[in-house]
């Protein structure tokens, strides 16, 4: 069996045993403690500006509550938070002496400049670039943990699905991320507060066959560049994501859970396509209220500049295209990836002509230039010779005057290391995307290759505008 398809089969056993999971643990709690009783601090040891107010527990700045009383191994933890005024921060579950423990991410700033670690996020394991809760506003953050899950949903809505396996992988500087057992821990890291109103935590119990049975559907880290890639904190997002391939939006942020990547989601929009006018990029945002995703759309064709209004495109968190679809030299549309609607005579002069479109199509309205450098299926097997180092440096002249992000691709491996290289020398933010057609998504295997061979950092990845949508 291929990776590719073990990975589908392991989604698919994952998937199942969460459902079960949910029913079979119901039956075995054992207590559940209120751990806020909204007058006093009198279980909880702190530090820094923590105090009472309105009922809530507050912590303010630089703070931390530590639970006095109270080792816990598996649990599912409720809490009523708030964020105030860009305030962050996280629980440390399972802290004690050990130093070992995971912690959640509490941050609802869409400014913030490391944006990939959003309410939710399982720090450095399973980071998420959106968060389905806003800044000033209350929202519930649940965590349950059981046996080697960590489930952790956000206003009722599952966000990570993470089962430790028993090798995990690791950095020297996430050794203690790890799960094991201890109290809960607050802490306020960033300028604003964080108010929580409502604190119950719920013992579970489970029989000792279910670790087993997790293990045997845990994703081996020792071979998975997802993991490493969260270890480092970098970004971890594919911006270009089709419901393509059997794909619903449902199965496919089941699929973000379990195997680390966030997600982009874009429907194709222009001329002959459902989405072709302002009026349908609209209702299309509104089927995307509370959803996990990255909101952006692909603009098809030349036309697309004339079908929508720059107003209706600022609602999203961005726009990608590529240069794909054109008139050639003698005014026929064409797909270069359409092998019959490419009709070449002579074929230095037609690759000039692929050089002169993107040039020009490049100066469209949209932030990310994507399945760049791409060559019809009759010249594929001669890439570099056809991409001189002459004609790669206009395209890439071109970009950096226009202020466009590069994708690098892994449906078709685009660019090469070179042109990755030349990029990163003139100051062009990247983006990592895969152009799904089937059910194979795979998992950003070529973008991972790169980022390492090429040394590409978190501030050299593209930042989108990403806007609440609750």
């Amino acid at each position: 069996m291929t990776m590719k398809k073990q990975l589908r089969a392991s989604v698919l056993k994952m998937t199942l045993f969460f459902i079960t999971l949910s029913s079979f643990a119901s039956a075995n709690e054992l207590r559940q403690n209120d751990l806020l009783n909204g007058k006093d601090l009198k279980n909880w040891r702190t530090r820094g500006d923590v105090s009472i107010q309105d009922s809530s527990l507050v912590l303010s700045g630089s703070a931390h509550a530590k639970l006095k009383k109270g080792v816990y191994d598996s649990f599912e933890l409720k809490l009523l938070v708030k964020t105030q005024d860009h305030g962050k921060g996280y629980i440390n579950i399972h802290a004690g002496r050990t130093g070992k423990g995971h912690r959640i991410a509490l941050n609802n700033d869409l400014y913030d400049p490391v944006w990939w670690r959003m309410t939710g996020s399982l720090l450095s394991v399973r980071n998420l670039t959106k968060s389905v809760a806003a800044d000033n506003r209350w929202f519930n953050l649940t965590i349950r943990v059981e046996g080697r899950l960590v489930a952790i949903s956000v206003n009722e809505q599952l966000v990570v699905e993470y089962i430790e396996p028993q090798e995990p992988f690791r950095t020297a500087e996430n050794l203690n991320a790890l799960l094991s057992k201890g109290s809960i821990s607050i802490f306020s890291v960033g300028s604003g507060s964080i108010w929580i109103k409502k604190i119950s935590i719920q013992e579970l119990q489970h029989d000792s066959g279910l670790i087993q049975k997790q293990l045997s559907m845990a994703i081996d880290e020792r071979t998975d560049g997802i993991i490493k890639l969260h270890q480092q904190d970098f970004p971890v997002l594919d911006y270009h994501i089709h419901l393509k391939g059997h794909y619903t939006k449902k199965s496919l942020a089941a699929r973000s859970r379990q195997t680390g990547v966030n997600y982009a989601l874009a429907p194709s929009c222009g001329l002959g396509y459902p989405i072709h006018n302002d009026e349908g990029v609209i209702s299309y945002l509104d089927t995307m209220r509370n959803e996990p995703f990255i909101v952006t759309i692909q603009a098809e064709g030349r036309e697309w500049v004339n079908l929508f209004s720059r107003e209706i495109m600022d609602k999203l968190d961005f726009v990608f295209a590529d240069a794909m679809t054109f008139n050639d030299h003698k005014g026929r549309r064409t797909r270069l990836f359409v092998e019959r609607e490419v009709m070449i005579d002579n074929e230095q002069e037609y690759m000039d002509m692929i050089v002169e479109r993107a040039c020009e199509i490049v100066k469209e309205p949209f932030e990310i230039y994507v399945n760049p450098f791409f060559l019809p299926k009759p010249m594929q097997d001669r890439y570099d010779q056809f991409w001189t180092e002459k004609r790669v440096d206009k395209v890439i002249q071109a970009l950096v005057k226009n202020g466009k992000a590069l994708e690098i691709n892994n449906r078709y491996k685009i660019p090469n290391k070179s042109t990755i290289l030349k990029a990163k020398a003139a100051g062009i933010k990247f983006t990592f995307g895969t152009n799904n057609v089937t059910p194979d998504i795979g998992n950003m295997e070529y973008a991972v290759r790169m980022i390492s061979e090429c040394g590409i950092k978190p501030a050299e990845v593209y930042k989108p505008k990403i806007k609440t949508r609750l």
